[in-house]
């Protein structure tokens, strides 16, 4: 029953967002809710970024705490931004996107995966490879559409 309630939060969450056919999860064209992508890597936390160091990727803005931080990604996004454009991984794992909390996150492989909250999270995490499996072949679909 929670993991159906669960569930359809994801989904209202989705249709909330309307307006998000950008490939990119994002808040006033903000990735991430100005959270820097590549503090998961290096400092295993979620840590906001400063509007200072901001870089244009994906037709989205990226906040970095550093310079730093602000050139890896630069250098190498694919390697640092989250999957399914920062969209729930357990959400597309379902077939929708929906949006993320920067705090439910893990890195797998290597690889950012973000969820709507750490609830969900704690859902996903119960089958990761499954999850990512069908979240890898729906992302395709999904990606561009609402």
């Amino acid at each position: 029953m929670k993991t159906l309630v669960f569930f359809i939060g994801c989904m209202l969450a989705s249709v909330a967002l309307s307006a998000q056919k950008s490939e990119v999860f994002k808040k006033d064209n903000i990735a991430i809710n100005g959270y820097d992508a590549v503090a998961y890597f290096t400092e295993s936390k979620p840590i906001k970024g400063d509007p200072q160091f901001v870089f244009q990727w994906k037709d989205t803005n990226w906040h970095f705490e550093s310079e730093k931080n602000m050139q890896a990604f630069k250098e190498n996004p694919d390697k640092y931004a989250p999957q399914y454009g920062g969209y729930c991984a357990y959400g597309t794992a379902g077939g929708h996107k929906a949006p993320t909390d920067p705090s439910a996150w893990k890195i797998i492989n290597e690889k950012l995966y973000l969820n709507y909250n750490n609830q969900v999270r704690t859902l996903w995490l119960k089958d990761t490879t499954g999850h990512i499996n069908k979240a890898d072949s729906n992302w395709h679909t999904i990606k561009h559409k609402q």
